[in-house]
């Protein structure tokens, strides 16, 4: 007979509940359509999923009428999915897949810490939630959060496997491996097997890599992931050769897309992706590596779990250090990692009685108040305006006061108000990011605002465009809001009859060389983003100039 459940523990179980679904609700989606979508890859994404939709195509993604090989489908499909429940295509249906994707994730790791790691479970959730990396990501329209969410579930599901022998944690592990691969190709199975086989060397058990490598399992795994790219090959001979040797093999090997950084560049990412939680995801990492040798002698328990989740953040930063293409989203999939971590050090040290030293405590503190003052002080940076003197005073009495009262509290209740404190700075400093830093990044970063501008200056009705010395973002931005392909003058894609310009402050003259016999007359501009705004008129019966 099976114990009646505690009534108390329900009530606690519901009350973390509601507070996973306060949490994820205001960090994902609170906001979601303030900023329009920014940079390159969000309104490309965003606009392959229309294209999709358009065609009721799930098979081949399409950008412009032309296939686009470079990722696989999940997040496209889970955009036509938001596209079609939002009652139609927008910016912030676009990042609506994340958004769902991240909470999801947050709420896998609740169930699992519970059933693995009881006691923790809020604390893995929450820090996991509020972390820099996964309040950005989590709010943007990639591949980046869904490989990260797939994945994520995967190791955990492999690590319960291993710890309670539940083939079922087995099944589910190569399901989000198989949904993994989905999402952004075959880096997610390689680094889980990275994680695996440098782990199971931990352990000096081979076996355990033979007892992974389960029959049902791998054909569960292709039978997710080799339906679509069959079908993809069969309708594009040429996305073998783009999607493995140009998109995975060269932009590893090779600067082929110019996103060259230093070696030592994931290591500052990794430090603000953890944010606010850093100080302590350090302390947490190298109590695990201090310690993980007795883990190699002992049974299957917490120090295997320290040393699984060390590896896993570790990892990715190894191998992609080691690529020749960096981007920061790539070391993402390792976040979750250090949160679970620090959650399980700070149960640890809770049981144990302690409390953090006061360098810890004071080093927490002022990341805390710097986090808050930032969300001050970054609006007027970013619109390169002096601070007003009740700014500063201000921010700087917010910084002393977040300083003094996570400070005292970490120093007189120890480990156990860490999540707490911690939870009000990032409440407070997000909620001052919607209110005065996202407005601006949307005035300065999305092309969004752009459109309106054209449109209330009836430029918008003219249905050919095209942009000459901008950011690849304009084109791409433009091309989304405006659901039409945008000519770009250094492709040599010269429009021959009249259209609108889209160019750089100041550029006049270069297009009137580019453009001889035509005329080019400045309508207005966009001074937030250094755009004017041109009317090209006339023949093109001139050749353009180079």
């Amino acid at each position: 007979m099976k114990p009646r459940p505690d009534p108390k523990d329900r009530a606690r179980s519901s009350i973390e509940v509601i507070a996973l679904l306060a949490f994820c609700g205001f960090l994902f989606i609170a906001g979601l359509q303030i900023v329009g979508l920014v940079g390159v890859d969000e309104p490309r994404y965003a606009q392959i999923a229309r294209e999709m939709l358009q065609r009721q195509d799930w098979v081949t993604p399409v950008l412009h009428g032309h296939p686009w090989l470079e990722k696989p489908p999940l997040y496209y499909w889970s955009a036509i999915i938001a596209y079609k429940g939002a009652g139609g295509v927008s910016d912030w249906a676009a990042r609506l897949p994340s958004a769902i994707l991240s909470s999801l994730l947050v709420f896998f790791v609740f169930v699992w810490a519970r059933r693995f790691r009881r006691g923790m479970q809020l604390d893995a959730a929450l820090m996991t939630a509020a972390s820099a990396a996964m309040i950005g990501f989590g709010r943007s329209a990639s591949t980046d959060m869904p490989l990260t969410v797939m994945l994520t579930m995967a190791m955990l599901s492999w690590y319960g496997w291993y710890a309670s022998e539940d083939r079922g944690w087995l099944l589910a592990f190569y399901v989000f491996a198989g949904l993994g691969t989905l999402a952004k190709g075959p880096i997610a199975v390689f680094l889980a097997a990275l994680i695996i086989i440098v782990f199971a060397g931990l352990r000096r058990d081979g076996r355990l890599l033979v007892r992974t490598l389960w029959i049902p399992g791998i054909l569960l795994y292709l039978a997710v992931t080799l339906p679509w790219f069959l079908a993809v090959q069969r309708a594009n001979p040429e996305f073998s050769r783009v999607f493995f040797l140009q998109q995975n093999l060269a932009r590893y090997t090779t600067d082929l897309y110019r996103h060259h950084q230093p070696f030592w560049y994931y290591l500052p990412v990794a430090l603000l992706a953890l944010v606010p939680w850093t100080v302590f995801v350090v302390a947490a990492v190298v109590d695990a590596l201090r310690d993980w040798r007795f883990s190699i002698q002992k049974p299957p328990g917490q120090e295997d779990l320290r040393t699984f989740l060390t590896l896993w953040l570790l990892l990715p930063m190894v191998f992609f250090s080691l690529s020749q293409s960096k981007l920061p989203g790539y070391i993402l999939p390792g976040i979750p990692a250090g949160t679970i971590l620090l959650a399980d050090f700070v149960r640890r040290r809770e049981e144990a009685g302690d409390k953090p030293n006061s360098l810890l405590s004071l080093l927490h503190a002022l990341l805390a108040a710097a986090m808050l003052i930032a969300a001050f002080i970054v609006p007027f940076k970013l619109l390169k305006l002096p601070l007003p003197g009740k700014v500063i005073i201000v921010a700087v009495a917010l910084g002393i006061t977040a300083v003094l009262a996570l400070w005292a509290s970490l120093h007189t209740r120890g480990y156990r108000v860490l999540r707490f404190t911690t939870l009000v700075a990032v409440v407070i400093a997000f909620s001052l990011t919607l209110r005065g830093t996202a407005p601006i990044i949307d005035v300065l970063q999305s092309e969004r605002p752009v459109q309106t501008a054209m449109e209330r200056s009836g430029l918008g009705q003219i249905p050919v465009i095209a942009v000459y010395d901008v950011p690849r973002a304009v084109e791409y931005g433009l091309a989304f809001y405006r659901n039409l392909p945008i000519a770009s003058y250094e492709r040599n894609e010269i429009p021959k009859g009249d259209h609108v310009v889209i160019a750089a402050a100041g550029t006049k003259t270069e297009l009137e060389y580019r453009l001889p016999g035509r005329h080019v007359t400045r309508v207005c501009g966009f001074p937030w983003q250094h755009l004017d705004f041109y009317i090209v008129t006339g023949s093109n019966s001139a050749q353009p100039q180079p």
